[in-house]
């Protein structure tokens, strides 16, 4: 597969500019606390336009967040001259269509994750955005909370010596029937492996490097819903090896990551708030750094920053590609390819012949 480069981006996308003017596209759940707020939070950022196809929802979430304007129509946010870039925060079926559509307006785009359905979507946001010459990022927003920053300072520190092997555990209850969209794969592009795992790979990719040599199987064992519930793999991060398994047809919710090294080890969860357990031959180290109350602001500050031509955010199009495109290699069997619109076929997919448990 070609690797999509974008062009080098103006240092500063708002040359001159002190203010980043946001616009929402999905102002529903996600973006209440979570990254909602960091719009208006973050320095040099304002939140001035948000759009929901029921423009009274869109409404109320303008009056009860104190933002100018809302619409009901996302072409219209994305022409505000007084939106300056555009965050999307819809199901990751409309990820790639609004995103050409803001690129093609001239403006960035900031798009929650996982950035897709495939690669092949990936590909086409981040040629859309080269051709351009605009930023795009992309909303993993572990890369820049404080809790994963000291994971990446005791690494870099040396305080396990040097690192061996890298695995994570991850499983939740069976019969989450609260997920919705998330287990549609024409929305969701997969199962919860998409949702959540996503957000540990990249994390991966964050601490250690690009994946390579992934190999891993996935499969439907709680047979209530067609896509995938359970998935195993293995990876290389340059020469260090990993392993990493999820389990949706579970009993009991894990969440556990461990970074193994010669001289000790770090575990911690990915989607909790506890303290990172530093362990070595002097006992063990609680490490607490708590999450923010808008965890997404961070990285949002970061995405601003940018823009303005004062710092770089750490989560692009490229590097949420490589998550996406190490989904793919990963859940290609059970989909049979994932190139195509392989939710259109879904009779079809190897991966459902598994029976259901009792």
């Amino acid at each position: 597969m070609a690797t999509l480069t974008p062009s080098a981006h103006p240092s500063a996308y708002l040359s001159g500019r002190t203010l980043v003017r946001w616009g929402i596209i999905g102002c529903g759940d996600v973006t209440e606390v979570k990254s909602g707020p960091g719009f208006q939070k973050a320095a040099g950022s304002a939140l001035v336009a948000v759009m929901r196809r029921n423009g009274a929802l869109a409404a109320d979430y303008a009056k009860r967040h104190g933002v100018a304007r809302s619409y009901d129509n996302a072409a219209a946010l994305i022409a505000d001259p007084e939106v300056d870039a555009v965050y999307v925060a819809t199901p990751p079926d409309s990820h790639a269509s609004y995103a050409l559509a803001i690129a093609q307006a001239g403006k960035p785009a900031y798009v929650e994750k996982p950035m897709a359905r495939n690669t092949a979507e990936c590909d086409a946001m981040i040629g859309a955005f080269a051709r351009a010459r605009l930023p795009l990022f992309v909303a993993y927003y572990r890369r820049r909370l404080p809790r994963f920053l000291e994971v990446q300072r005791q690494i870099a520190a040396g305080a396990i010596g040097r690192v061996t092997g890298v695995r994570y555990q991850g499983s939740a209850a069976r019969h989450r029937d609260h997920a919705g969209w998330r287990l549609d794969a024409a929305q969701a592009g997969g199962g919860h492996f998409l949702d959540v795992g996503s957000h540990v790979l990249d994390l991966v990719d964050f601490l250690f490097g690009p994946l390579s040599d992934v190999a891993g199987t996935a499969i439907n064992l709680g047979g209530t819903c067609a896509v995938e519930d359970a998935v195993a793999m293995s990876f290389r991060c340059g020469q260090l090896p990993g392993v990493a398994a999820w389990n949706f047809a579970s009993a009991v919710a894990e969440d556990a990551f461990s970074i193994t090294g010669t001289e000790g080890r770090l575990t911690f969860t990915v989607f909790g708030n506890e303290p990172v357990q530093l362990e070595t031959g002097a006992g063990i180290v609680a490490l607490d750094r708590p999450n923010p109350p808008h965890v997404a602001q961070p990285l949002i500050q970061t995405v601003v920053d940018d823009l303005l031509g004062r710092g770089t955010c750490p989560s692009t199009g490229v590097s949420a590609q490589r998550t996406t495109q190490v989904m793919d290699t990963v859940l290609n069997g059970y989909y049979g390819g994932r190139q195509d619109a392989f939710w259109l076929r879904s009779a079809g997919w190897p991966g459902r012949t598994a029976p259901a448990l009792s």
